[in-house]
């Protein structure tokens, strides 16, 4: 299914929805000639590239100017305020009939947009579609292909009871449905669960394709990897929804996620994120998290 949905259709037709390409940019300098070139290398040719730096304390600023030399997009710059609001701000400016905010770290495949885009058109309950990554290292080493055989198709429950995210650098968002949703809460200094979530709330469908379509940078920058940000923030995410009754299932998700760092980093702090799930929600992975923690056994990928 990934070969038919690459190669279906090589580019986008004349009259193709305009997409709004929206990058947030903080301390990518190292990674940005790759980023811009991959943008600019799509098969869909109607676009426009808005990019926010956000405060940047390395070169990026610097180099995003020099890079106007070669590329046409617009660049905006503010204090460092997170992620959300920076895209707030690219959204103010932004024309599209869908939007995409990649990191400026990865690299977007060629068929990015396009297969995303032509399906947005054809399913218009679907207020984001995301898609798969390849894992890459700082150095652009492949590091593992997420691989599915089939179209995933998440409803709002379902989303919250998993604490399911569609990752920004696979989110290709209708523009419509970010406008309903009240754009992202400046904040919530991370973006992609909660505007998967609030704009899953307005009753839009939100569907992921089986296809890879970006190269997904891991490095120990990765906000993914600072886990007291992402628990708290994830946290605020679903507090609009507390008397949901899949609530207490999102949260546990959420803990068990924080703490597959915190039983290497503080053990002290694991104990007590442990203890906050109530004991009628312990599951499988609440155990094996107990377990590792009780006998002092290593992590793993679990």
């Amino acid at each position: 299914m990934n070969n038919e949905l690459t190669s279906s259709q090589a580019s986008a037709p004349q009259d193709a929805p305009l997409v709004s390409i929206v990058a947030p940019c903080y301390n990518a300098g190292k990674y940005l000639e790759e980023a811009f070139h991959s943008l600019f290398a799509q098969d869909y040719r109607n676009v426009e590239v808005i990019v926010v730096d956000d405060g940047s304390t390395d070169d990026s600023l610097a180099m995003l100017r020099q890079l106007q030399r070669t590329y046409a997009f617009q660049l905006y710059s503010q204090e460092n305020q997170g992620v959300s609001a920076a895209l707030n701000h690219g959204l103010k400016y932004a024309k599209g009939t869908y939007v995409a905010t990649p990191d400026l770290d990865d690299v977007m495949l060629p068929h990015s947009i396009r297969v995303r885009a032509q399906y947005l058109d054809e399913h218009p309950q679907v207020g984001c579609v995301g898609a798969l990554v390849i894992y890459i290292d700082s150095d652009g080493r492949t590091i593992k292909e997420q691989r599915r055989d089939h179209i995933q198709v998440h409803t709002f429950d379902d989303l919250l009871r998993n604490a399911a995210v569609i990752g920004a650098p696979t989110a290709l968002y209708r523009m419509s449905a970010l406008r309903d949703a009240g754009f992202y809460d400046p904040q919530l200094r991370v973006q992609d669960f909660q505007i998967t979530l609030r704009i899953a709330r307005q009753g839009y469908e939100i569907h992921e394709l089986p296809i890879c379509v970006t190269r997904y940078r891991r490095h120990p920058n990765n906000l993914s990897r600072k886990y007291r940000l992402m628990l708290k923030t994830d946290l605020q995410a679903i507090e609009p929804y507390r008397d949901h009754p899949a609530y207490q299932s999102a949260r546990t998700v959420l803990v068990h996620k924080a703490l597959k760092y915190a039983v290497v980093e503080d053990r002290k702090e694991a104990w007590r994120l442990l203890r906050s799930i109530p004991w009628r929600h312990w599951n499988k992975t609440s155990f094996k998290r107990f377990k590792r923690l009780a006998l002092r056994l290593p992590m793993t990928r679990s």
